[in-house]
């Protein structure tokens, strides 16, 4: 998981995450991860189209994203 995120950092990579949010709400996001450290990462959500905050315990499933090839110029 960790290359993932880094990569997303690095090369401005959209990734989907599958969370479990606290309130045990499970979502599918679209983002481009900003920061990184040992308990969340920072990122911007491509469905909300804003910055937000995750746990990384909550993260569910990671992967990059196969919607589009299209970078993202953010």
């Amino acid at each position: 998981m960790d290359g993932l995120l880094l990569r997303s950092i690095e090369d401005n990579i959209p990734l989907e995450m599958i969370y479990l949010s606290q309130d045990q709400k499970i979502s599918q996001r679209r983002l481009l991860v900003k920061e990184v450290n040992d308990d969340y990462i920072r990122a911007y959500c491509l469905l909300r189209k804003q910055m937000r905050t995750f746990r990384r315990e909550n993260i569910l499933s990671l992967m990059p994203n196969s919607r589009s090839n299209d970078p993202f110029l953010h």
